[in-house]
């Protein structure tokens, strides 16, 4: 038992020295706004985003593949699925899938995922440049579409620590556009779209106190991308964050009342540092409150959200709704629906 532990400690500093690794390098050259596909930066999830997305030191359900794919490592079901919709700004979609399984229901086997994330931008219109009196002429409408597909895996290698990792392939797509015109005079065509690999790693640490966990993650890992002629990064994001049951601290009995608080720090790469703060209120582990706050922020900041979960007869069953208002913008609605067996 004694070596067990050891290895288990070699293996989680190894990988939190590789975290920080990776850390370092990616982020000595940082571009503020200059990132692609950004649409894997929007929270989906409607629990973590109620909570205002400070979930990387939690253990939830196969939707953690979105944040800290370490958060999977506990599943207790067999088989668990999330889906949802969030209405995004500018009349944008997303549609988000997740499934983990742990084979014979049984832990020591690790937990295998599928994630799968698909953005609707709708319909635009398209221009080109030209010498005519307006300087530019219509060539019809388009509609980008952003798609993430991705493999994950997580594993408690102790009480203490977990691990977890997802491989994604990821494209965006504006379509086949006319990017000018031949010397012929012919209207030339290109494919518009790009597609990268990309890794997320993560960690969770339970310090012994208590419910006090620690948890750290890296997402969106990749090589420069090149697109046409110009080089581009994914939204590469490091994030350290702490969590606790709060009802630890009372006498109350934790069968009617828990109430989860969270805190993240986060240093994307193309924008400053950010802190995110949650809460999450359960009575009698059915009924669930929700809020969260994050700052520094251009037009968002305060988000909200409840949910309702059961288990019949072995089948768990949950609805989560979040709400987080967008400035001028306007107000982001999610909805996510969990199933479990």
């Amino acid at each position: 038992m004694g070596k067990s532990m050891k290895l288990y400690k070699n293996i989680i500093i190894f990988a939190i020295a590789l975290l920080l690794v990776s850390f370092g390098s990616s982020f000595a050259q940082t571009k503020l706004a200059q990132t692609g596909m950004k649409f894997l930066s929007v929270s989906t999830d409607a629990r973590a985003s109620a909570m205002g997305e400070a979930n990387t030191a939690l253990y939830t359900n196969s939707s953690a593949m979105f944040y800290n794919p370490a958060g999977m490592a506990n599943l207790t079901k067999t088989l668990d699925v999330s889906f949802g919709q969030t209405s995004w700004i500018a009349d944008i979609n997303y549609m988000h899938a997740s499934a983990a399984f742990v084979p014979f229901g049984n832990n020591n086997w690790g937990v295998f995922g599928v994630s799968v994330l698909a953005v609707d931008y709708g319909e635009l219109q398209g221009t080109i440049r030209a010498s005519n009196e307006q300087g530019y002429l219509d060539v019809g409408t388009f509609s980008p579409v952003g798609f993430m597909i991705g493999l994950g895996y997580a594993k408690s290698l102790s009480e203490k620590f977990s691990i977890g990792g997802n491989l994604k392939y990821v494209k965006q797509s504006m379509g086949t556009g006319i990017v000018g015109f031949a010397d012929n005079g012919e209207i030339a065509e290109d494919d518009l779209s790009a597609e990268a690999a990309a890794f997320d790693f993560g960690v969770i640490y339970w310090t012994g106190f208590k419910s006090l966990k620690i948890g750290m993650s890296i997402r969106n890992f990749s090589q420069e991308i090149e697109y046409i002629d110009e080089g581009f990064q994914l939204p590469l994001t490091f994030r350290i964050g702490a969590s606790i049951n709060a009802v630890d601290f009372t006498d109350f009995d934790q069968e009617m009342h828990q109430l989860f608080v969270s805190v993240d720090a986060s240093h994307p790469r193309d924008f400053k540092e950010q802190v995110f703060f949650g809460g999450e209120y359960i009575f009698m582990k059915t009924f669930s409150v929700r809020a969260g706050y994050s700052f520094p922020q251009d037009e968002r900041g305060f988000s909200a959200g409840v949910g309702v979960q059961h288990d019949i007869s072995g089948l768990f069953v949950a609805l989560d709704y979040a709400y987080a208002p967008f400035g001028v913008f306007d107000n982001v609605h999610r909805i996510t629906f969990n199933l479990g067996y």
